[in-house]
């Protein structure tokens, strides 16, 4: 791989939504000098400068297939040092431990993930909570120590409270409140968004969020942490 050139890896241990995240991940780095790569050599993760981190299914399988495709310790390494994005269970997989399958996780940030506990409960319109979770749902963004009271940088340019698509039936408790980025209600208040140092991670999925999903992607390749 070219070391002149500015490098996006896409990590592809078998249960991202690849095709889609790659796609957005290379319509928000367009004109802006950077490549992106979806890979499944942990040499290319070592030698990208920037890491998307997607994850799709079962936290078990994600968990299980990361370690199996020999990405998990590249990973690691490069949470330790450069900007990462994570996305869905790609976000969970960050936390200590998921109760979907009683899986441990990454330990990248303290926390826990927790199946929504919904059933018979109504939403304000009086139809039931479905679990899944799937659809709109708007994102309060959330003021951040780190940034001087405001909020992370990654959310540069998008309006608090917009809309992004979620899909998914357990959701992240960090430990520290100061890793919420960003909450979203459903049957109550959760962890839409989590950050600490140079990782930033998100519940929902911002390649297909429109165009301010987009917008995240193209925050995340300018953000210096």
């Amino acid at each position: 791989m070219n070391m002149d050139v500015k490098t996006v890896a896409v990590v592809d241990y078998g249960m991202g939504n690849l095709r889609s995240v790659s796609q957005a991940v290379q319509a928000a780095a367009h004109d802006t000098g950077w490549t992106v790569v979806v890979t499944s050599r942990p040499e290319d993760v070592r030698a990208a400068q920037r890491i998307v981190l997607p994850g799709q299914g079962a936290m078990p399988d994600c968990m299980r297939e990361l370690r199996e495709s020999g990405l998990q310790e590249s990973v690691l390494e490069a949470a330790a040092a450069k900007p990462m994005f994570g996305v869905c269970v790609g976000m969970q997989m960050l936390l200590d431990h998921s109760a979907e399958g009683d899986t441990p996780g990454l330990g990248l940030i303290r926390g826990d993930v927790l199946k929504f506990d919904l059933a018979g409960r109504t939403q304000p319109d009086g139809s039931r909570y479905k679990v899944p979770q799937m659809g709109w749902n708007q994102v309060r963004q959330m003021p951040h120590a780190h940034h001087g009271g405001g909020v992370h940088p990654v959310w540069a340019g998008v309006p608090d409270n917009s809309y992004f698509y979620f899909v998914h039936s357990f959701y992240a408790v960090p430990q520290n409140p100061a890793h919420c980025a960003g909450q979203t209600d459903y049957g109550g208040w959760f962890a839409a968004a989590i950050a600490r140092d140079n990782i930033f991670a998100t519940q929902f999925h911002p390649e297909k969020s429109a165009e301010h999903g987009l917008a995240l992607y193209r925050n995340f390749l300018h953000w210096n942490p």
